[in-house]
């Protein structure tokens, strides 16, 4: 198989192209997980897999805890499905957490804070109560917890990979935090072999064909956890070789659907391209520093045409509206400039709530 055909196949397994969901909860539980430290990107990201929908939809699957936005992964924000949230923060967060010893050792920070915190916002945030950030860094301040010098956020990030808080819905333009056992009582629960076993076949179904380092980047697990979840979903893998690589895709996720030719608009920091520690069959190297400036870990959106990155977008609000100013490459095919412009009708319609 070759670079354009695997690339076909991923547009489709991510549902990008010819997607039939009807949910933000569908989109995410089908990827696994979001990457979401950009929120309006994010919405972004599951609107564009979510036909006919608007910001309002997705923000409104956020409202009814259909999806959850916390740290389930890479120490690094992502919305997942909230029957998904526990066994993902139960696989996934212990080596986070051991991971940031130096950190927290730094900050000042040890067990004693964070037994102390958790007590502190339990009681703050019972009964359904939830609270900005801000108002949970005066609670943990009036409990002699200090929160200067990045404390404050990595408190949080810390109680939210204990499953003691969420977020949950925004307050205007302000994120709130709510308790996870009280935003979404219940979820699936898995012994850890289910849950590795759930977690390998969920990304090579929704990002496949990838590659087990692919997997081990994504969800931040060894690569023995990651070569021990392929062998016990071994049966439901199909095996590619792309390139002189190695790489696999769900086998009922191993072919798409003919389609023309399509060209997309994708937020910064999608799964498309952040799902992936080998990124070349979607982005040319040389492309690279355009999509990334400075090396400095911030993706810019992405035209996506033929599944290859072909420029970047940026949008602007003017006095008619919402506009999408693309900058590719090249100079675009005529077939090309005419989908890129049904994209970007989409994308507006999609913040101005009337898609």
């Amino acid at each position: 198989m070759n670079a354009r055909q695997a690339a076909g196949i991923r547009l489709f397994n991510q549902q990008i192209v010819q997607s039939s969901r009807t949910s933000a909860a569908e989109v995410v539980a089908r990827l696994g997980a979001i990457q979401a430290q950009d929120y309006r990107g994010a919405l972004w990201s599951i609107g564009l897999r979510y036909p006919g929908s608007s910001i309002s939809d997705v923000e409104r699957a956020i409202a009814d805890r259909e999806i959850v936005r916390t740290w389930p992964m890479r120490r690094t924000l992502h919305f997942v499905a909230a029957s998904d949230v526990r066994w993902m923060l139960q696989l996934l967060a212990p080596r986070m957490v051991r991971g940031s010893v130096g950190r927290m050792r730094q900050l000042g920070l040890d067990e004693p804070d964070f037994r102390r915190s958790t007590k502190a916002l339990e009681k703050a945030l019972r009964d359904g109560k939830a609270h900005t950030r801000d108002e949970l860094y005066a609670v943990l301040e009036r409990a002699k917890i200090t929160t200067g010098a990045q404390r404050g956020t990595h408190i949080l990030t810390r109680l939210s990979q204990d499953g003691l808080l969420c977020f949950a819905s925004h307050r205007g333009s302000q994120p709130t935090f709510a308790l996870l056992d009280e935003w979404v009582p219940d979820s699936r629960a898995l012994t850890r072999d289910e849950a590795l076993a759930e977690l390998t076949l969920r990304y090579f179904r929704g990002h496949g064909p990838a590659g087990v380092r692919d997997l081990v980047w994504w969800a931040g697990i060894t690569l023995g956890q990651a070569r021990a979840g392929v062998a016990m979903v071994a049966s439901a893998l199909e095996e590619m070789k792309i390139g002189d690589t190695t790489q696999f895709v769900a086998r009922d996720a191993a072919t798409a659907p003919r389609s023309k030719r399509s060209v997309h608009l994708l937020p910064g920091f999608d799964e498309y391209l952040l799902g992936y520690t080998d990124r070349s069959i979607a982005l040319d190297k040389a492309h690279a520093s355009a999509i990334v400036p400075g090396n400095n870990g911030m993706f810019m959106p992405t035209i996506v045409a033929g599944g290859r990155v072909a420029g970047t977008w940026k949008a602007s609000k003017t006095a008619k509206g919402t506009v999408v100013l693309p900058q590719p490459f090249a100079p675009l095919s005529d077939s090309d400039s005419r989908a890129l412009a049904v994209a970007s009708k989409r994308y507006v319609q999609f913040v101005r709530g009337d898609a």
